[in-house]
């Protein structure tokens, strides 16, 4: 694992600079947005990971926050240990979220997407697609990671279908069915990989 100082020096490497150019321009909003992991595949992503929204310790991190399986976060835990038993290759896809920007109720707490968030974001997700020529499959992960995907790909005719696998969010929140949680995450994992190679 690399230190985030050591990503950052590295966001502009060539499989990620047409990505972190787009995170700079989300940013013009003065909206926080993390960069894309270097250590990731970056545009030659083959499968694209969908998360909901930068966690808090992501939004903490500041300029060294990343949206990558390296976090310090027990979801980023739960997805990394999750990806290498499915045999997905870190360097076959990238970890992102359907709304890329940090997400705060009036408190200054940590929220999950809602759908009007999902509506403003997904120009954002377009851009995203489009920039990921290699992509065979999306998998989704919680409820608001799936309504924003099949927005992006049913609102309009979408420049390419992609099939699409919706799981639970590996967060503690779904305790109360993390066998399942745990068995569905990996067999779409699992699936997506092999989609990947063929």
């Amino acid at each position: 694992m690399t230190s985030a100082e050591d990503k950052r020096a590295r966001v502009d490497e060539p499989h990620v600079a047409p990505l972190n150019d787009l995170v700079r321009s989300w940013r013009r909003d003065g909206r926080f947005v993390p960069w894309v992991d270097p250590d990731g595949a970056g545009t030659a992503a083959r499968v694209l990971v969908l998360m909901e929204a930068p966690g808090p310790a992501t939004v903490a991190a500041g300029d060294l926050g990343f949206s990558s399986e390296d976090n310090p976060d027990p979801t980023a835990r739960v997805l990394k240990a999750l990806r290498e038993e499915s045999g997905l290759a870190r360097g076959d896809y990238l970890r992102w979220n359907v709304v890329p920007w940090a997400l705060q109720d009036g408190a200054g707490r940590h929220r999950p997407p809602r759908v009007d968030d999902l509506a403003e974001a997904g120009p954002a997700l377009r851009q995203l697609v489009g920039a990921l020529p290699r992509l065979r499959v999306v998998v989704t992960f919680g409820a608001p990671a799936l309504t924003g995907t099949m927005r992006l790909l049913t609102l309009e005719e979408p420049a390419r279908l992609l099939p699409v696998l919706g799981v639970p969010h590996p967060s503690l929140r779904n305790g109360h069915r993390r066998a399942e949680t745990r068995q569905r995450i990996l067999v779409a994992l699992r699936t997506a990989a092999a989609a990947s190679r063929d």
